[in-house]
């Protein structure tokens, strides 16, 4: 922290002395590792300065030098709190490339698993907005339900946070009788946990005190910055990738799209309350929709990139050799060039793929929604107070991971 001295004249020569005071990189109330240069007169913020940059992985020119089977991992890193969203994204924007037809299936247990990853998403978001208005309790109570899901999770694929989910083609497994029963046990106890949580939140006059008014962004000015996602929807506008442009079958189901109307950080809360909701309607569309389409069905029928069981690669010689020409990235790649997108946990996420007929992509970009939103924070926080900027921060989902890809 430092001060500046700064000379104003109105009248009388007046001295008035503002603040600099960095709020990051790794300050905890960050939430993340980024940093903001905050101009203060007291504990008002008169001026910001956002600075990205810190983690430098370098994910799309790693991308670029590994086949398409293995940047799966990759997508894994950016959105750590809804990964198997960024997994299926990734994994259609490559069927795409490659002009594969995944079995509906397949195409319905995707859908379940992007839903639970989005209620994932948003159950930490909203959770960490109670933190940072005082309500450190519903943190810990929340994450009970989000438990449920990483546990469904780890059956379906082994992995929890950073899953690695699903294959090109459609899913590496289907579900086992723990997983529907996993799937049955979290129907049954999200709506409970979260009517509850609602309960102590949304009328709560001290939370809405904290959070009516805080950050708000007008439809036009978010629309301006290139807003997605539930902070878009935040702002009035009802934009939806799944409904504009749907995949995986979300033509077939039955969903709103929740708005808000300021733009707030209440509104941005609220918006994700209601999408929770709406997620867990589509999960049990498809749960019934499953039921009509024959089992064991799960992936297409691709077998450069869905490794044959291991019974078979043990004792079967052309089994053997597509393993090892999946591992080694061995596809006859089209050339090409493509963009898809998904609607991720905190927006649009797409990947847009140039391909030489190489065995990695000649050009990979990803469009991360949290870094094209962060550039209006500066924005959002002029005016307000120190402690209205880290609420700010929290309603607007800023993960780290997609900020330095």
């Amino acid at each position: 922290m430092s001060k500046d001295k700064i000379i104003t004249v109105s009248g009388n020569d007046q001295e008035k002395e503002y603040t600099t005071l960095n709020l990051g990189p790794t300050h905890p109330a960050t939430h993340g590792i980024f940093q903001n240069v905050l101009k203060m007169d007291g504990e008002i913020i008169m001026s910001a300065e956002s600075t990205v940059g810190y983690i430098h992985r370098a994910f799309e020119k790693i991308a670029e030098h590994r086949n398409y089977y293995q940047i799966t991992t990759l997508t894994d890193r950016l959105n750590y709190c809804s990964s198997p969203i960024n997994n299926m994204g990734w994994h259609m924007a490559v069927e795409k490339l490659f002009n594969i037809e995944v079995p509906k299936r397949a195409q319905y247990l995707r859908v379940i698993i992007m839903e639970l990853s989005r209620i994932a998403d948003h159950l930490i978001c909203n959770s960490v907005i109670g933190v940072d208005t005082g309500a450190l309790t519903v943190y810990f109570y929340i994450f009970q339900l989000r438990e449920r899901i990483y546990e469904l999770f780890e059956e379906v694929c082994g992995a929890r946070l950073t899953t690695n989910i699903g294959r090109v083609g459609g899913l590496e497994r289907d579900f086992s009788p723990k997983a529907w029963a996993t799937l049955d046990k979290i129907l049954e106890e999200v709506p409970k946990g979260l009517k509850e949580f609602e309960n102590l939140l949304v009328r709560n006059r001290i939370f809405m005190d904290r959070c009516i008014g805080c950050g708000p962004i007008s439809a036009e000015k978010a629309l301006q910055y290139s807003f997605t996602g539930p902070n878009l929807r935040a702002a009035g506008v009802d934009y939806d990738v799944r409904v504009m442009n749907p995949y995986s079958s979300y033509e077939e189901f039955d969903f709103i799209v929740p708005v808000g109307t300021n733009g707030d950080t209440y509104d941005r809360f609220m918006v994700r309350e209601e999408e929770m909701w709406q997620s867990l309607s589509i999960i049990k569309q498809a749960r019934e929709k499953i039921k009509k389409e024959p089992e064991g069905v799960f992936n297409a029928n691709v077998p450069d990139f869905v490794l044959p069981p291991k019974e078979e690669v043990y004792n079967n010689m052309e089994a053997l050799i597509y393993h090892f020409k999946i591992v080694m990235g061995e596809a006859n790649v089209p050339k090409g060039e493509i963009y898809h997108s998904v609607e991720g946990g905190n927006g649009e996420l797409g990947f847009y793929i140039i391909s030489d007929g190489g065995r990695s992509p000649y050009r990979m970009h990803i469009r991360r929604p949290c870094f094209i939103y962060y550039q209006a924070y500066t924005d959002m926080i002029k005016g307000c107070l120190l402690s209205d900027a880290i609420l700010t921060m929290s309603s607007m989902n800023v993960i780290a991971g997609e900020l330095d890809a």
